[in-house]
């Protein structure tokens, strides 16, 4: 084995030391098996994906079998004057 030195706070010293005295391991143990997990947890990316996702068209979303001439019209915009408008007093200065 070889011997390096690392760099850790010491709140997380203190942390690591107490997770290795509550399993019997010794500090050195613990971080050897800290990076073995890390190592298994994120394996070397060695295959890149075939192709990139894509959200799905719109043709694949929705109800299905409902067929288009069913569909309700769209919303009318924001920009359209709203006959419901209420108006207020104006404040008094």
């Amino acid at each position: 084995m070889t011997k390096t030195q690392i760099q850790v706070s010491e709140e997380l010293l203190e942390e690591i030391r107490a997770f290795a005295k509550r399993r019997g391991w010794s500090l050195a143990e613990t971080f050897r098996r800290g990076a073995e997990l890390l190592l298994q947890v994120y394996p070397e990316k060695t295959a890149s994906p075939a192709t990139a996702w894509a959200a799905p068209s719109s043709s694949r979303l929705g109800w299905k079998g409902l067929p288009g001439s069913s569909a309700k019209p769209p919303l009318p915009t924001q920009s359209r004057a709203c006959p419901e408008r209420i108006h207020l007093p104006s404040p008094i200065s």
